[in-house]
C-alpha cells in the first residue's frame, strides 16, 4: 500500500512539475497536423479561384492579432484553440459534406479534431478557472465574429460552389495564421503549464 501511495504521489508531482508536464507542450505532431491540414485544404480545390472572383469577400481575418505580438501566452493559446474549433465546426456540417470530396473532408476534420485533442491536454491547466473570463475577452470575440461572418456569407450565397471555394481559400489563410500562432507559442516556451 505504501509503495502504491508513493508511486501515485510521484506521478502527481511529475505531472505538475515544469520539467515533467504530461502533454502540455506544443508537440511536434501538432505542427505536422497543421501542415497536413493545409495540404488537404489545397487538395480540396475544385474550382479555379479566378472563376469565382465575383464572389470574393474580405472576411476581416484578425491577422495582425494572430500573427503579431498583441496576445499574451494564455490569450494566444485560447485564440489558437478557438480558431481550430471554429474551423472544425465550419467543415463538420451537412452543407460542407455536399460541397467537398468526402474523403478529403473527413481527413481534414480528423486532422482538426486531432489538433484540438492535442491542445485539450493543456486546456484545463492553461485555462482552468480563467476559462469563463477568457471567453469574454476581445480576442476570442473577434475570432468568433470572424467565423460568424464566414457562416453568414455561405448562407447568403446559398452554399454555392463558388462560395465554398472562396471560404476554402480564406480558411487556408486562417489556418496558416494559426500555424504562425503555434510557432509563436512554441517560441514563448511551448510549456503551457507555465501560464
Amino acid at each position: 500500500m505504501a509503495f502504491l501511495l508513493s508511486l501515485l504521489m510521484a506521478l502527481v508531482l511529475v505531472s505538475y512539475c515544469p520539467g515533467g508536464s504530461l502533454g502540455c507542450y506544443l508537440s511536434r505532431r501538432l505542427m505536422l497536423d497543421a501542415r497536413e491540414n493545409l495540404r488537404l485544404l489545397d487538395r480540396m480545390n475544385r474550382l479555379s479561384p479566378h472563376s469565382c472572383l465575383q464572389d470574393r469577400k474580405d472576411f476581416g481575418l484578425p491577422q495582425e492579432m494572430v500573427e503579431g505580438d498583441q496576445l499574451q501566452k494564455d490569450q494566444a493559446f485560447s485564440v489558437l484553440y478557438e480558431m481550430l474549433q471554429q474551423s472544425f465546426n465550419l467543415f463538420h456540417t451537412e452543407h460542407s459534406s455536399a460541397a467537398w470530396n468526402t474523403t478529403l473532408l473527413e481527413q481534414l476534420c480528423t486532422g482538426l479534431q486531432q489538433q484540438l485533442e492535442d491542445l485539450d491536454t493543456c486546456r484545463g491547466p492553461v485555462m482552468g478557472e480563467k476559462d469563463s473570463e477568457l471567453g469574454k475577452m476581445d480576442p476570442i470575440v473577434t475570432v468568433k465574429k470572424y467565423f460568424q461572418g464566414i457562416h453568414d456569407y455561405l448562407q447568403e450565397k446559398g452554399y454555392s460552389d463558388c462560395a465554398w471555394e472562396i471560404v476554402r481559400v480564406e480558411m487556408m489563410r486562417a489556418l496558416t495564421s494559426s500555424t504562425t500562432l503555434q510557432k509563436r507559442l512554441k517560441k514563448m516556451g511551448g510549456d503551457l503549464n507555465s501560464l
